[in-house]
């Protein structure tokens, strides 16, 4: 059996590649860095401060988590994936060590998706 072939049926195609094109092209501008630090904000109350970094530990995330009430629970993963628009550099070469050391301690021992 002849598939028929017409504009609209190519244009979805077109569609659906140019979909998948742009997904991939997502994901490779994207990182995956590893929790290497939790904190509690001195200056806000019920704020913790999660610090993600890359295995080599030259680029980081910050997330800010306010904490709306003692059932607040969300779950902290060992990973994330991040655009890397969204990293900041490591400058200092000290703390660049050490968020490498646990960033390669946390991959290690825990699946990405793992609650920590």
């Amino acid at each position: 059996m002849e598939r028929e072939s017409s504009p609209e049926a190519a244009e979805g195609t077109v569609a659906a590649e140019g979909t998948v094109a742009a997904t991939e092209a997502a994901e490779a501008e994207s990182v995956r860095v590893w929790l290497v630090e939790r904190t509690f904000s001195d200056d806000e109350q019920n704020l913790i401060i999660l610090v993600y970094a890359t295995p080599d530990g030259r680029r980081y995330l910050r997330k800010e988590r306010a904490l709306t009430s003692f059932s607040d629970h969300r779950v902290t993963t060992a990973a994330v994936d991040a655009s890397l628009d969204n990293l900041g550099t490591v400058n200092d070469p000290e703390t660049r060590e050490r968020y490498a050391t646990e960033a390669t301690r946390v991959a290690e021992a825990h699946e990405p998706d793992d609650a920590l």
